[in-house]
């Protein structure tokens, strides 16, 4: 009997797969963007990224990608396209034959109809224009062409995969509105790894533009929680004292920790994602092998000295939110405990007072029996005279006397019936 496959068992062997390098000759150039929703969102909508993928296709002829496809690549006639869609964002990327005459020409970016565009789903989070070119025969042609294409201040470029090419970018957004990228090959790069290259530059810019996302929000929650700190710190410098109403004190406290939970459940995913993509950005640095060119900073010391401070900054956020939370949560519980040992202090000065009293009831009540024995027996000696009086006569006993000898018998009587009586209901 054959063996039975489980029913992931082909899904997750492609998926290893599913998102080959592109395979690029030099001359050539990208232009790449990718599109995000403005708001909030764990999850795009894959049926609104591939209703708005399928509307280029149709404008070209091209052949649609399977229903559940989230990655495309195809030929479009003047260019090839590279469609990939991913948990918050989804991209594009047209590879065009040849350069230009002229670098980085906007007129490349025409490959995408602006009614096209209008229609995204989604805002433009980040953009790329890329060239890439033989590397000159004297290296120092390289290092005029960078001067004139990239802002020196910034320009990072270094020697990748072996020194089998040369990268270089500025980060900055020029005046058509994109990032730019240049890409120098030696004549045996391979047009594999040239792809790679290229694809590893896209995926630094994108992932460094979504872990900045983190750094907006970061900066948002400092100022909401330095108004908190203060509330904080003012009510747990009040519990070194006697608190006139500690349950109001409570009840502030607890407000503050429910403000604090609920910041940190609508910054959790942000925050999150921000530690994913910045730990994707060092990767993708790290599998290029950067070497220094002509003294230039490479893109790992760039990413170290601008990048790496706003990811400190929002680590350095969230590590603040959550000792925060702790701190509200840890004098909640002592001011829990200090009202609870004063509630205990209470209930034992209440219930001391209830013994005293129960004591004096008790003292109070003997009393009562002793009065009472004396007035029953006033009543019984009357009528035990009534009863025996005039058998005394005969013998020549006077009432009087007959009174004497009946109050101490009586009382005795009284008292005994009296104790029973107060024994029997005490059980």
């Amino acid at each position: 009997m054959p063996l039975a496959d489980h029913p992931l068992r082909y899904k997750l062997a492609n998926e290893l797969h599913a998102r080959p390098f592109p395979s690029l000759e030099a001359p050539g150039q990208a232009v790449y963007f990718a599109i995000k929703e403005p708001k909030e969102a764990a999850k795009r909508d894959r049926a609104k990224d591939r209703a708005h993928l399928i509307s280029l296709l149709d404008r070209f002829g091209a052949q649609h990608p399977k229903p559940d496809a989230t990655h495309y690549f195809g030929d479009l006639g003047k260019f090839r396209l590279k469609w990939e869609q991913h948990t918050e964002f989804v991209t594009y990327t047209a590879f065009l034959p040849n350069g230009t005459a002229r670098p980085f020409d906007p007129t490349a970016w025409e490959v995408f109809p602006d009614e096209w565009l209008s229609e995204a789903p989604g805002a433009h989070i980040t953009s790329a224009h890329l060239m890439f070119l033989p590397m000159p025969d004297d290296e120092s042609g390289v290092e005029d062409t960078l001067h004139d294409w990239f802002v020196p201040e910034s320009l990072a470029v270094s020697k990748v995969l072996d020194d089998s090419a040369v990268i270089a970018g500025d980060f900055r957004i020029d005046t058509s509105g994109h990032m730019r990228f240049a890409v120098f090959t030696r004549p045996d790069t391979g047009r594999r790894r040239l792809g790679r290259i290229v694809q590893r530059i896209c995926e630094i810019e994108t992932y460094k533009t979504m872990s900045m996302l983190g750094l907006p929000r970061a900066h948002d929650l400092s100022r909401r929680m330095a108004a908190i700190d203060e509330s904080l710190s003012h009510l747990v410098s009040d519990m070194n004292g006697h608190l006139a109403k500690p349950d109001e004190t409570l009840r502030q406290l607890l407000n503050i920790a429910a403000e604090l939970e609920q910041l940190q459940t609508e910054s959790a995913f942000r925050f999150g994602a921000t530690g994913a993509y910045e730990a994707l950005v060092n990767q993708r640095i790290k599998v290029l092998r950067e070497e220094r060119f002509q003294g230039r900073q490479t893109f790992g010391e760039f990413m170290t000295r601008r990048f790496d401070p706003s990811m400190r900054t929002v680590k350095a956020t969230e590590n603040r939110l959550y000792q925060m939370t702790n701190r509200a949560i840890r004098a909640g519980d002592l001011l829990r405990t200090q009202v609870d040992v004063d509630r205990s202090a209470q209930n034992q000065e209440l219930l001391a007072s209830m013994d005293k009293r129960s004591d004096m009831q008790l003292r109070l009540q003997k009393t009562v029996e002793g009065l009472s024995v004396v007035a029953i027996s006033y009543y019984a000696v009357n009528l035990v005279v009534y009863l025996i009086g005039p058998l005394a006569e005969p013998i020549g006993v006077s009432k009087a006397v007959l009174t004497a000898l009946a109050v101490l018998p009586t009382m005795v009587a009284v008292w005994l019936v009296i104790h029973s009586i107060r024994k029997s209901m005490e059980k």
